[in-house]
């Protein structure tokens, strides 16, 4: 039997780390390849960790609720054959003799690259025992403090009482001379300030989905000069329209027909003649897609999933209801795979489930664009004749990246989508 590692996989395009939710394995338990061995928290999406061999567990290094980087250890397998010895020897220099140290040299190694990335379960447990990390000792790969450390101090009952500010004493040249541990540089960019806790007050920590939204809004609102504009459309015979054949369809299909599947199509095709929308910023370049994939924004209690209509063109508006529901589904039900978030080309977000009338989206990076589509409403209108009629309203909002496309095409695009949407009726438009 050789030992092999198992690395934490890229599950989606630009997902950097992942948080084991839950290992589906013991120690001892005997897998194949391409068999699940935990559940992740990535990106936006919960996913499953295959085996890369057919072996035994040998070790579990990760522990649920560790955030572990692309590429970094998540456990140890026994399998036949494997790397030669040579390789095994080699790893016994690095990996090997980090692992096999004692744990009297943890507690005295001051060089601890890892100490400060706790996992959210480390954090909530420190809280919950008024834990100072600080005064902790990690067995953890680079001294990372895992869950283990955490309950084998609460288990002692000796909890480390947080340390108290030095007083002001006579010896300054000794306070003066400790450096600060962490360097203001080290904190992430999204990092937020120095909030007072008071009593009452609930802290909840960061999950690994929560900074992943976090980072791509950062990123996409530091990077992509956002512009804004908006049209107004009159669905009233959209509304009609698909009133009038909503139940005969569920009665049929067997799901809702619901408005957002009209205005995404109305969106494709207008995408159709206005490729330049269905862009990407690279750089020294701007690439424009061929395939039209559609991402949609899908709300949870606790999460933002955007997964996407794949070759979105090619679909009907009863294909893209299914979709979406679908998609929709699986979202909140946590059962979305990778390949279902990634490719999308353009986003439109269905804001008006909330009784939004107007937004400002933020783009989905590194895509060129984001439409809102708001609630419909009814208004009194002017109409063409001079005559006031309530009609029924919505907003469309559109959020740009000024690198990529400017406010003509945009218009242009708009104005292409209201007509589509405009134009609806029994006459002009099936759903099959």
């Amino acid at each position: 039997m050789a030992v092999e590692k198992i690395l934490m996989p890229q599950l989606g395009e630009s997902v950097t780390e992942g948080t084991i939710e839950k290992w589906l394995v013991e120690v001892g338990d005997s897998v194949n390849k391409y068999d699940p061995i935990a559940e992740v928290n990535t990106d936006k999406v919960n996913a499953e960790v295959p085996s890369s061999y057919t072996g035994v567990i040998k070790e579990l290094v990760a522990e649920e609720g560790d955030t572990i980087e692309v590429g970094e250890l998540v456990c140890y397998i026994d399998v036949e054959g494997g790397a030669p010895k040579e390789e095994k020897q080699e790893e016994s220099t690095g990996q090997q003799a980090i692992e096999n140290i004692s744990e009297e040299k943890k507690e005295q190694d001051e060089d601890q690259p890892m100490k400060r990335r706790y996992s959210p379960a480390v954090l909530r447990m420190s809280q919950e025992n008024n834990i100072d990390l600080e005064q902790i000792s990690g067995s953890g790969k680079g001294g990372r403090i895992t869950r283990k450390d955490i309950q084998k101090v609460i288990d002692s009952g000796e909890v480390p009482a947080p340390k108290q500010e030095q007083a002001p004493s006579e010896n300054k040249k000794e306070e003066k001379s400790e450096a600060p541990k962490a360097p203001v540089k080290s904190v992430p960019e999204t990092k937020g300030a120095d909030v007072p806790v008071a009593e009452g007050d609930i802290e909840i920590p960061v999950t690994g989905v929560r900074r992943a939204i976090a980072n791509n809004m950062l990123r996409s609102k530091h990077e992509a000069p956002h512009a804004w504009t908006m049209v107004e459309v009159d669905v009233t015979n959209l509304v009609e329209y698909r009133n009038g054949i909503k139940d005969d369809f569920k009665k049929k299909e067997g799901y809702g027909l619901t408005f957002f599947a009209f205005f995404v199509k109305a969106v494709v095709e207008a995408l159709k003649e206005f490729p330049q929308m269905n862009s990407m910023w690279a750089g020294d370049k701007i690439v424009q897609k061929k395939d039209i994939n559609i991402s949609i924004a899908v709300g949870t209690d606790e999460s933002l999933f955007v997964p996407v209509i794949k070759n979105a063109d090619e679909k009907s508006i009863k294909g893209i209801a299914r979709e979406v529901k679908e998609l929709a589904q699986k979202a909140k039900t946590g059962k979305l795979k990778g390949e279902e978030m990634q490719g999308g080309t353009f986003t439109v977000n269905n804001t008006g489930s909330f009784g939004s009338v107007q937004s400002m989206g933020i783009i989905n990076y590194p895509q060129a664009a984001i439409l809102q589509v708001e609630s419909i409403v009814k208004r009194p209108v002017v109409m063409n004749n001079g005559m006031i009629a309530v009609r029924d309203m919505v907003n469309l909002c559109l959020s740009l990246d000024h690198r990529v496309l400017d406010g003509m095409i945009c218009g242009k695009f708009l104005a292409r989508v209201k007509e589509n949407l405009e134009t609806i009726s029994k006459e002009k438009t099936s759903v099959y």
